[in-house]
């Protein structure tokens, strides 16, 4: 069991001083564009990721002509009270704390809360470049196991080191090729778990993700869904020796499991080229719904659903019938953002669902 009982933001976006307190299965956030629901949505997803889900950046969620944050939640989780606080000092250090006791790493905290965002931009992760699907996998299987995280950190730390070296060599014209080397095999430890991982992942979990889409477009289309790696047909450890002259003529390190994609097709063809805005969106939901239903399954923890003006662009049937799914089909707590609470209510009372209304 997870719940979030409350939350308190402290000159956070355009929150200067504000709690909220959750009491029900189901909430909406209601109100105009630009009065903060999505900036709650974000404080939430700070909780359980110490990071914004919107931004890069710590500073720009600083409330204008203040200096730092706080946020601070009051979970239920495994039946037991637990405070959360995410701090950021006027010094821009970052502090995160669970009963007062602050981590030593950040990474440390992944898991502890698990949380599912489905917001407008995330179209991308079926319209974007791969490194969107990648990233989608990668937030999911940290979720669910903690030594993927490592393996993930240290994976792109010597990544960066190999591609600082072979940019370095490029401008001075020379390159310390012990250091090279030693760096190339570095990456394969790394390198191989996680391809291992996402591999033995895929091989379920993509199959959930047409089925979840059938169900939710409701009628059978010909999509596919494969994962795609040059790993699959060569070892890394040879694929990096192949392509060392490459690597340095591109300064930086054409292969590996950075390259990995989710290949998406419909009736043969680049999904993103022939859906229509339905179809993608439908797709963005089977892939949202299936990570919240593993997460589930693998933590025995219900993640938390924030929902970000999903409704955009959805007709009244279809709104229902995706409401019906995360909830009444998903015991998790659920927070929905609308701009019309009126069709919000009206909905949400058709299903006869446990919900609360949040005016901003």
């Amino acid at each position: 069991m997870l719940q979030l009982k409350s939350i308190s933001l402290l000159q956070f976006k355009n929150y200067t001083n504000k709690v909220f307190q959750f009491n029900k299965h189901v909430v909406g956030i209601c109100g105009k564009n630009g009065v903060g629901k999505t900036n709650l949505l974000d404080a939430i997803h700070y909780l359980c990721f110490t990071k914004s889900y919107f931004s890069k950046s710590d500073v720009v969620n600083v409330q204008q002509g203040t200096q730092g944050f706080r946020i601070e939640g009051l979970f239920e989780r495994n039946e037991q009270d637990e405070t959360a606080t995410c701090v950021l000092r006027e010094t821009n250090k970052k502090e995160f704390l669970i009963d007062g006791a602050a981590y030593d790493k950040f990474s440390q905290h992944i898991g502890r809360y698990p949380c599912v965002v489905i917001a407008p931009d995330d179209a991308v992760l079926i319209t974007g470049a791969s490194e969107e699907r990648r990233s989608f996998l990668d937030s999911l299987l940290s979720q669910i196991n903690p030594e993927y995280l490592q393996q993930l950190i240290s994976y792109q730390k010597i990544l960066q080191q190999r591609n600082s070296l072979l940019k370095s060599a490029a401008d001075t014209g020379k390159i310390d090729e012990a250091l090279f080397q030693i760096l190339t095999q570095q990456l394969l430890v790394p390198g191989n778990f996680i391809f291992e991982k996402r591999s033995q992942f895929l091989v379920s979990f993509l199959p959930k993700v047409k089925r979840r889409y059938t169900e939710i477009a409701q009628r059978e289309e010909d999509i596919s869904l494969l994962y795609e790696s040059r790993l699959l047909e060569t070892s890394f450890e040879a694929l990096l020796a192949a392509s060392q002259q490459k690597d340095r003529a591109l300064q930086r390190t054409t292969t590996g499991t950075h390259r990995d994609d989710i290949l998406i097709q419909l009736n043969g063809q680049p999904f993103k080229n022939l859906a229509s805005q339905g179809q993608r969106k439908s797709l963005l939901f089977a892939l949202k719904l299936t990570e919240l239903e593993v997460i589930h399954e693998e933590r025995k923890i219900i993640p938390l659903l924030l929902l970000d003006d999903v409704f955009e662009k959805l007709d009244e049937d279809r709104i229902s019938n995706l409401l019906k799914k995360v909830c009444m089909e998903n015991n998790g707590q659920v927070f929905i953002t609308d701009t019309n609470s009126d069709r919000l209510r009206s909905h949400l009372d058709q299903i006869k669902a446990d919900f609360e209304l949040i005016s901003l």
